[in-house]
């Protein structure tokens, strides 16, 4: 607590004349250009790794970087804190590109590799049922890339199934479908400080450095 209280006193002394503008602009509204879906773990910061301003990202938080699949009507199958972020961040912001990252050393993922069920506390529990997919794919044998551990590879499976629930919502195809919606699978490796993209035709992460960046941009452009 004592660091967050002298990072505000710091804040104002020295960072918030140069953010003063841009707040104010910001308080007459938000155009953020992507929803940003990540893992709440505090190693992950995505405005740092990013290099993002504030309004640029629409974020949403949780453990194991999970989005519930949606269900009948239009409905979220669970918590609808992620249903509703999707869609205001779709349908009223107009977002351009939703990114999920996941991340390595994932304390979720261990979780869910060391069987969900041991977990004493319900909510987590319950929780962590949305990440099932990624575990009995790689329990079939799947994996993007079989050089890192057991519990990196869940993780990135984890993210290709979070997209697919992404995917699931109505709001979702239909921007999709009219050429207005792109989802993005990321992973960010800790150890190296590293972000990869996922490539569909290569089907695997790709790492996001000078080359990687420049094609995975001329991709987007092309679309």
């Amino acid at each position: 607590m004592r660091k967050l209280i002298n990072g505000i006193v710091e804040f104002r002394r020295n960072v918030r004349k140069d953010y003063r503008e841009r707040f104010g602009r910001l308080a007459q509204g938000q155009t953020p250009d992507s929803l940003f879906v990540a893992c709440s773990d505090s190693r992950v910061v995505p405005n740092t790794f990013a290099s993002t301003d504030p309004g640029d990202l629409f974020v949403v938080r949780n453990v194991g970087n999970l989005v519930a699949p949606c269900g009948e009507y239009g409905v979220s199958t669970s918590d609808e804190s992620e249903g509703a972020a999707i869609e205001f961040s779709v349908l009223n912001l107009n977002v351009a590109d939703i990114i999920v990252c996941g991340h390595s050393e994932c304390g979720a993922m261990h979780a869910l590799l060391n069987n969900r069920n041991e977990i004493k506390t319900h909510n987590l529990k319950n929780w962590l049922r949305h990440g099932e997919k990624a575990l009995q794919l790689l329990n079939e044998g799947h994996t993007l890339d079989s050089s890192i551990s057991r519990h990196n590879q869940l993780s990135q499976l984890n993210v290709l199934v979070q997209m697919d629930h992404i995917k699931s919502y109505p709001a979702v195809q239909e921007r999709i479908q009219q050429g207005k919606l792109r989802i993005h699978g990321w992973w960010f490796d800790i150890t190296k400080a590293d972000v990869y993209s996922f490539v569909d035709s290569e089907n695997k992460f790709v790492l996001l450095d000078e080359s990687g960046a420049k094609k995975l941009l001329a991709k987007l452009t092309n679309k």
